[in-house]
């Protein structure tokens, strides 16, 4: 079997920073990879139900804006497959047999799933959806058959769980699913970039993010507003690079180039970190120049998002023949699951008369 890579997002909104350098920079290189058979981009619309189930619209809407986030960054429909989770049935009929392999307080053990349920301050009314989600994404990953899976670090106690009901799927019934490995960002500190005010990582729903399509106003406000050192008051001030988010950035998105460019006082990022630990350089000065640099970056990807959001007939064919091509995919994995379940009843008439034959004969022998 070939290289098969499954990824996706939760269409809650227009995507971030976070996304860009936790996995869309991945999914770029990996579709120029010719190592890899095929690359499917899901779009989670069911999983992102899970939390905004009074408010299906919301989801509806976002579908086309996360889809044209990915088309402006570069992400190619000729070399990867895009498609919308709730469109593909084979995902909630394995979610359905999956659930029999999982318990409860193993998914109260997951770290992610914790996480996000104290974020989104859920109390008595936690939905079960939601609380099983890590199910469903196994369901997602094992129905393309996926080996490959690009995910931010975040997301790595949902791939641990989805190897788990791999593993126990395949020794009850035999080998049937595919075993999927996570990849993940190189640079550490891109895993979890925090938001601009430093709190926590990059988050809609914190408010707290610079979408990929920021505007330039806006970036201009979000960027000059960022958390730096509480401590460094005056310019003369020593100024402390831990913590600081305006240099956590610069650790991400900079390099040598950018001063020769924006900022020649210095040959590169050590030298103006250097002279910020000792004190003379301002935090204005550090903030326009991380504006420079994001600005170089997101222009790019705001330009083709203005052309891509004038070809809606060529984003609803994209995103159609993908989701039709995704279904054809899963169902072929849902068939092989029953089959190894022995549940497949009227795909095999002979096996079943045939076995049915024998338990009487059997019955009649003894």
């Amino acid at each position: 079997m070939g290289k098969i890579v499954l990824t996706g997002d939760r269409p809650t909104g227009r995507l971030h920073l976070g996304h860009l350098v936790g996995s869309l920079q991945n999914r770029l290189l990996l579709q120029d990879d010719k190592s890899y058979d095929e690359i499917f981009i899901m779009l989670a619309d069911g999983q992102a139900l899970t939390d905004n189930f009074k408010n299906p619209s919301f989801i509806r809407n976002n579908i086309i804006q996360v889809l044209i986030d990915y088309l402006s960054i570069g992400l190619d429909p000729e070399k990867v497959t895009f498609c919308v989770q709730s469109a593909l049935p084979a995902l909630c009929e394995l979610t359905f047999y999956y659930l029999n392999l999982v318990t409860t307080a193993r998914l109260e053990r997951n770290p992610t799933v914790k996480t996000e349920i104290a974020q989104k301050k859920f109390d008595e009314g936690l939905p079960v959806g939601f609380y099983t989600y890590p199910i469903s994404q196994a369901a997602d990953i094992t129905a393309f058959d996926a080996n490959v899976v690009p995910v931010g670090v975040d997301q790595k106690p949902m791939i641990e769980q989805t190897r788990e009901i791999v593993q126990k799927f395949n020794n009850i019934y035999g080998e049937t699913l595919v075993m999927p490995e996570g990849i993940y960002p190189k640079d550490v500190k891109a895993h979890r970039l925090v938001g601009i005010d430093g709190q926590a990582k990059m988050s809609k729903s914190l408010n707290n993010c610079i979408y990929i399509s920021e505007s330039a106003e806006s970036l201009k406000t979000k960027v000059m507003s960022m958390y730096t050192d509480k401590d460094h008051i005056n310019i003369t001030d020593k100024g402390k690079i831990e913590g600081n988010v305006v240099f956590t950035y610069l650790d991400v998105f900079c390099n040598d180039n950018h001063f020769n460019e924006y900022l020649n006082d210095y040959k590169n990022l050590d030298e103006m970190k250097e002279h910020y630990q000792r004190g003379g350089l301002g935090d204005v000065k550090c903030k326009k120049f991380l504006l420079n640099i994001l600005e170089e970056k997101i222009s790019v990807y705001r330009e083709s998002r203005v052309k891509w959001e004038k070809k809606i007939n060529d984003i609803y064919d994209i995103i159609k023949s993908g989701t039709d091509r995704a279904i054809e995919k899963t169902n072929k994995t849902c068939d092989k699951v029953k089959k190894a379940m022995k549940i497949d009843y009227f795909q095999d008439k002979d096996t079943i008369v045939k076995e049915w034959e024998n338990s009487i004969g059997e019955k009649a022998r003894s």
